[in-house]
C-alpha cells in the first residue's frame, strides 16, 4: 500500500474533474443551441428545403401570342404539332450516351442518326449549327413534324424509347399570307440560354427553362408581350419518385398578341416587285462593264407620310422563317450564312448602307438655304464643274444653264450641287477651318436623320455615315497606323493612296465636299433613314420613329395598349423651303424630269406624286439604285444593289406598288374595287367578345391583274450618274 497521503492527489483530481465536467457541459451546451436553431428558430426553413428536394415541377409552356397585319391577319401564329423531344439527362445514363436510342429513334423518324444526334449536342463556341443552346436539363425537339403513327409507335414501345417523348405542343409558325413572308420583319425564335434565365432571374418576367425566346425582328423586339408566362405545378414526390401529392399550381397566361401597320396585301406586292425588278435588271447589261446587273440585294419600304407606320418592308434575299421551327438543320444554317446567299437574314431596309447618290440632293438644297442661297435664285448648271486640276462632269456632260434648286432637283444636276458645296467648305475654312465653321452640308445631313439610328421597333439598326470633319479625324487617329505602314510614295495606286491618307487622312479636303453634295463619297444611308426623310416632307417637316408595332392586345381582348406615332424631331428648314422641296419633287415625275418616263398617266390633279432618282457609284461594284418618292398619304423608297439607274431598275416596281395601293389603271383612272389601301388605315381590328380577331381572307398578289405597262417608254429621260467614281477607303 502506498504511504502517499490521499490529500496530496485530491487538488489535482478535482481539478481535472471540473474541466471536463465543463468541457461536457460546453458541448452539450453547443448542441441544445444548433438543435434549438435548427428545430424551433428556422424550424420551418428547412423543413421546406427538405420537402422541396421531393418536389418535381411540372412546366406547361405558355401559347405565344400572335403577331396580326392591320387587319387582323396571322403573320405569325402557332399550330399543334406533334413534337418528339429528348431528355439529354436521361440518355447521359446510358452507357452509350443514349447513341443506340437516338439510332432507332432516326429510323422511325426518317432521319440519319447524325441529323437526330446533331440535335441534341450542346451549342458551344466551337460546335455549328444544329445544336440545342436551351438549358441542357430540359427535353430538346428532334423533329416538330411527327405523324401520328409515328408517334404511337414510340409510346407504344416506350421501352426501346427511354427518355424520349411524342407530345401534342403548340408550335411557332409563320404562314405567310398571299405569299407574303415578311422574314426579316418578323424574326424567328430559338431556345433560352441559362445566361439569359440568369439575367432575368430578378425581372417581373424571368424565364423559365422550356421558353422560346425571339432573336430578330418582332419576335425579339415585343417578345416580352408575346411570350406570356408558362404554367407550372409542383408534385410532392417520395424518393422513388412516386406523386405523394400535389404542392402547389401556378395556372399559366397566354401571351398577347401584338397587332401590326403591316398590311400582308400590300406586304405580298412589295415582295413580288421587289424580286420581279431585281429579276429583270439582271438580264440588263451594263454598258459601263459591258457585263449584267448582278442585282445581288436590294429592299423596298412602304410608309405612312404622317404617322412613320410602316405598310410594308421587304428584303432581298430573303429565307422563310419557318425554317428555324423545331430547330434549324445543318443544311438550312449553312444556307442563311454561306457568303455565297448573300445574307439572307440581314433585314438590309434597316442594315443595308450604300451611298445615296442623288436622292440626298434635297438634304444639299435645303443646307444651301441655310447657308443663305434662296431656293428660287438662278445657279449655274453647266455641263461641267473644274477644280484645280479635276473636272466633275455631269450625265452625259449636259448642262441646262441657270436654272433654280427646284429645276436642280427636276434635272438632277450635279454641278449646281457641286459647286454649292465647294463654295461652302471654302467659306468655312478650307482644310484649316475656321472656329465657327458652320459645316451647313453635314450638320443638315444629321439633322435629317442621318448618321444615326431613326428609332424604329425593330433591334439591330445600323446608324449609316456622315463623313464631317469629327467622323474624318477619328476614322484617321483609327486607321493611321495600318496607312503608314502600307503607303509607300509613288508606289501602287492602292500604295499612294496609303500614303496620302497617312499624312492628311483626317483633312476634310475640296472633293470630299464635293462628291458629299451628291451624295457620293464616304456617306452611307439606309433605305428606312431615307424614307423618314422624304415621308417629313410630305407632312409639313415631322420627322418620326418608323413603327411597325400598333398595339399590344391582351389574349382575353380585353386590354388594348396602343402603340401611338413617335417623332424625334423636325427638318431643319422653314415652311416655305419645305413647300419648294416639294414643288421641286413633283417636277420630278412632270414632263422633262428624271422620273417622267415612269408616271405616265399618272393622275397628279387627284393624287400628288414627288419622286427623286438617284444612281449611286461605289468603287469597285456596279452602281446602286434608288428611287425615293412619296404622295400625301404613303412614301416608298426602294434600292436595289447593283442595280443600275433609279427610274431605270427601281421605278417600274415602285409604279406597280402604287397602283396597287390606289387602284390605278394605265390612263390614271382609279377603280375603288381594286385599291388595296386608298388611305391609311386608322382602325384596330374587330376584337370578338372571346379575344378572336376575325381576319380577312388574304389571296396571292397576281401582277397579270394590274391595269398598268410600267415597262412602256414615256415622256423623260434617264436618271445621271453620279459624277465620278469616290475615292473608297472601307
Amino acid at each position: 500500500m502506498s504511504n502517499i497521503p490521499e490529500t496530496g492527489r485530491t487538488p489535482r483530481v478535482q481539478v481535472r474533474l471540473v474541466v471536463i465536467q465543463v468541457l461536457v457541459f460546453s458541448l452539450l451546451l453547443t448542441l441544445g443551441g444548433r438543435l434549438w436553431y435548427l428545430q424551433i428558430r428556422n424550424g420551418k426553413e428547412y423543413t421546406d428545403e427538405a420537402r422541396s428536394n421531393h418536389v418535381q415541377r411540372v412546366v406547361q409552356p405558355a401559347v405565344r401570342g400572335s403577331i396580326l397585319d392591320a387587319r387582323g391577319v396571322p403573320l405569325a401564329d402557332n399550330e399543334t404539332r406533334l413534337v418528339v423531344s429528348a431528355s439529354r439527362t436521361d440518355l447521359m445514363k446510358m452507357k452509350d450516351d443514349g447513341k443506340a436510342v437516338l439510332t432507332r429513334l432516326a429510323g422511325v423518324l426518317g432521319m440519319k442518326p447524325k441529323e437526330v444526334m446533331d440535335k441534341v449536342r450542346l451549342c458551344d463556341s466551337q460546335t455549328p449549327q444544329p445544336c440545342w443552346n436551351g438549358s441542357p436539363y430540359q427535353p430538346i425537339p428532334v423533329t416538330n413534324k411527327a405523324t401520328t403513327q409515328q408517334a404511337l409507335r414510340i409510346r407504344e414501345s416506350s421501352e426501346d424509347f427511354p427518355g424520349i417523348t411524342a407530345e401534342p405542343t403548340a408550335v411557332r409558325r409563320y404562314p405567310a399570307p398571299g405569299k407574303a413572308r415578311t422574314s426579316q420583319v418578323l424574326g424567328y425564335l430559338s431556345p433560352v440560354t441559362d445566361e439569359e434565365i440568369q439575367k432575368a432571374k430578378d425581372t417581373d418576367s424571368p424565364h423559365l427553362r422550356s421558353d422560346q425566346v425571339g432573336r430578330s425582328g418582332l419576335e425579339r423586339t415585343y417578345d416580352k408581350q408575346l411570350r406570356g408566362k408558362a404554367g407550372v405545378t409542383s408534385y410532392e414526390v417520395d424518393k422513388l419518385g412516386r406523386v405523394m401529392g400535389q404542392t402547389e399550381s401556378d395556372p399559366g397566361v397566354p401571351g398577347s398578341n401584338v397587332v401590326t401597320s403591316i398590311d400582308a396585301r400590300v406586304q405580298a406586292v412589295a415582295e413580288y416587285e421587289l424580286h420581279a425588278a431585281m429579276e429583270t435588271v439582271r438580264k440588263e447589261t451594263d454598258k459601263i462593264t459591258g457585263r449584267p446587273y448582278e442585282a445581288d440585294a436590294g429592299a423596298v419600304v412602304v410608309m405612312e407620310s404622317k404617322t412613320g407606320r410602316v405598310v410594308a418592308m421587304a428584303s432581298q434575299p430573303d429565307y422563310d422563317p419557318n425554317a428555324w421551327i423545331g430547330g434549324i438543320s445543318a443544311k438550312d444554317y449553312a444556307r442563311l450564312t454561306d457568303k455565297k446567299s448573300n445574307y439572307p437574314l440581314l433585314n438590309r431596309a434597316i442594315q443595308g448602307q450604300a451611298p445615296a447618290g442623288s436622292v440626298f440632293k434635297v438634304v444639299s438644297a435645303s443646307a444651301a438655304v441655310r447657308a443663305g442661297y434662296p431656293f428660287n435664285d438662278r445657279y449655274n448648271c453647266s455641263s461641267s464643274y473644274s477644280m484645280g486640276n479635276r473636272s466633275f462632269a455631269n450625265f452625259e456632260s449636259k448642262g441646262h444653264g441657270p436654272i433654280t434648286l427646284g429645276d436642280a432637283l427636276k434635272f438632277s444636276c450635279n454641278t449646281v450641287f457641286y459647286r454649292l458645296g465647294h463654295q461652302e467648305w471654302q467659306r468655312d475654312g478650307g482644310i484649316k477651318p475656321k472656329k465657327d465653321a458652320h459645316d451647313w452640308f453635314y450638320r443638315t445631313a444629321r439633322d435629317y436623320g442621318f448618321g444615326s439610328e431613326t428609332g424604329i421597333d425593330l433591334p439591330n439598326e445600323v446608324t449609316g455615315r456622315i463623313p464631317d470633319r469629327q467622323w474624318k479625324q477619328s476614322f484617321w487617329e483609327a486607321n493611321k497606323d495600318s496607312w503608314c505602314k502600307q503607303g509607300k510614295k509613288g508606289g501602287t495606286y492602292v500604295e499612294q493612296i496609303a500614303y496620302e491618307s497617312c499624312l492628311e487622312g483626317n483633312q476634310l479636303k475640296a472633293f470630299d465636299s464635293i462628291n458629299f453634295a451628291i451624295g457620293q463619297g464616304d456617306v452611307l444611308i439606309t433605305p428606312i433613314q431615307l424614307a423618314t426623310a422624304y415621308a417629313a416632307i410630305s407632312n409639313g417637316g415631322t420627322l418620326y420613329n418608323p413603327t411597325i408595332g400598333k398595339a399590344v392586345i391582351s389574349p382575353d381582348g380585353k386590354r388594348i395598349q396602343e402603340i401611338k406615332p413617335k417623332a424625334h424631331g423636325r427638318l431643319p428648314v422653314d415652311a416655305q423651303t419645305i413647300s419648294d422641296l416639294d414643288k421641286g419633287l413633283r417636277s420630278v415625275v412632270e414632263p422633262g424630269g428624271t422620273a417622267a418616263w415612269r408616271f405616265g398617266g399618272w393622275p397628279q390633279d387627284k393624287i400628288p406624286m414627288r419622286a427623286k432618282t438617284g444612281t449611286a457609284q461605289v468603287y469597285g461594284k456596279q452602281t446602286t439604285s434608288w428611287f425615293a418618292t412619296y404622295t400625301d398619304d404613303y412614301t416608298i423608297v426602294m434600292t436595289i444593289s447593283q442595280g443600275g439607274t433609279g427610274s431605270g431598275a427601281s421605278g417600274p416596281a415602285v409604279r406597280n406598288i402604287y397602283d396597287a395601293l390606289y387602284g390605278l389603271d394605265d390612263e390614271g383612272n382609279q377603280d375603288l374595287k381594286r385599291a388595296l389601301l386608298p388611305k391609311p388605315q386608322q382602325a384596330l381590328p374587330k376584337i370578338q367578345p372571346d379575344g378572336t380577331i376575325d381576319a380577312p381572307e388574304i389571296k396571292p398578289y397576281d401582277p397579270k391583274s394590274q391595269l398598268v405597262d410600267p415597262n412602256k417608254k414615256r415622256e423623260g429621260g434617264q436618271e445621271p450618274l453620279a459624277g465620278p467614281p469616290p475615292v473608297w477607303r472601307d
